[in-house]
């Protein structure tokens, strides 16, 4: 099958952003919002495309590495390798949990299951060791290890009807597909659903559309494209951006592809030719999304260390 080229110029600005590491776009259905982060510089951004409002909140920490929903109307951020409950406007985080110690990692990209379980991973920080890992955190902040040997946790996607899971390790070039079963939270089966090592292609964030296409942004490649579930590329979208993070379906009618972008790694020639490297990035109409499950967090919260 030949793969549906889907022109560049249909690539718009959303918001001019600077971001070095733009990361984890979330579609907020009740704030009618989109939310993303910038990892390195440790910011929580969100937009609102009614009124093209951009606001953005600094946080305390090496890495702000990823983000979810929350039932209750918070957010969870990951710092570092702890994650923190943003309550509302200006207040402080207040710790959640503690995911990982005594590596050098960081928390990186997550995503929340059908049952309210924040699926996330961890990374090496120096991108060659296979340190990082596979977690499964429920709602009242017990963490449960799935696998290690991970350098580059990515990719983190469920497939609508809820009985596949998609993991990528971006630095290890391969996604992988999981048979999930929703009510255990368990995976098993694992097989490999695209491989890249012979390429050295980086797939980086990915979501799933309502008729189970899995879209994947391709760090340094400049382009996202869509998987049938077959694992067969049906769509690519050439970015005027090398370096695509991750993306989301947003906007009122699930209809809008927001890709985040980076600057990091591009040097000044680089950005220079690139404009757009950094900025938050829309597609118009070239699928539909689903919405994006939310952490069922304990309205008592976890039970404090101690």
């Amino acid at each position: 099958m030949t793969a549906d080229p889907i022109s560049r110029s249909r690539v718009e600005t959303a918001v001019a952003s600077t971001d070095i590491l733009g990361e984890t776009p979330l579609w907020c259905d009740r704030s009618r919002k989109l939310w993303w982060i910038d990892i390195d510089g440790r910011l929580h951004q969100s937009f609102d495309p009614a009124t093209g409002a951009h606001h953005v909140w600094s946080y305390d920490c090496q890495f702000l590495g990823s983000q979810a929903l929350t039932a209750d109307g918070t957010h969870l951020l990951a710092q570092d390798l702890s994650l923190s409950r943003r309550m509302f406007d200006d207040a402080p985080p207040a710790r959640f949990c503690e995911v990982e110690s005594g590596l050098d990692n960081r928390l990186n990209d997550g995503r929340v299951d059908a049952r309210g379980r924040l699926w996330i991973g961890t990374m090496d920080n120096q991108l060659h060791r296979p340190n990082g890992s596979l977690y499964r955190v429920s709602a009242d902040g017990e963490v449960m290890r799935l696998f290690d040997g991970v350098i580059v946790t990515n990719g983190i996607a469920f497939a609508p009807d809820n009985r596949t899971l998609y993991f990528t390790d971006t630095r290890r070039y391969c996604t992988w597909k999981f048979d999930f079963d929703l009510d255990d939270g368990v995976i098993r089966n694992r097989r490999l659903f695209a491989d890249y090592s012979a390429s050295k292609d980086r797939p980086d964030g990915a979501c799933v559309d309502v008729d189970g296409g899995l879209w994947t942004a391709f760090f340094s490649g400049g382009r996202v494209a869509r998987y049938r579930p077959d694992g067969r590329i049906d769509k690519v979208i050439p970015l005027p951006v090398t370096n695509p993070t991750c993306l989301c379906f947003g906007g009122c009618d699930l209809k809008t592809l927001f890709v985040t972008t980076a600057r990091k790694f591009l040097d000044r020639q680089q950005l220079g030719i690139e404009p757009q490297a950094g900025h938050l990035l829309a597609i118009h109409g070239v699928a539909q999304g689903l919405p994006e499950h939310r952490v069922s967090i304990d309205p008592c919260g976890p039970t404090p260390p101690a």
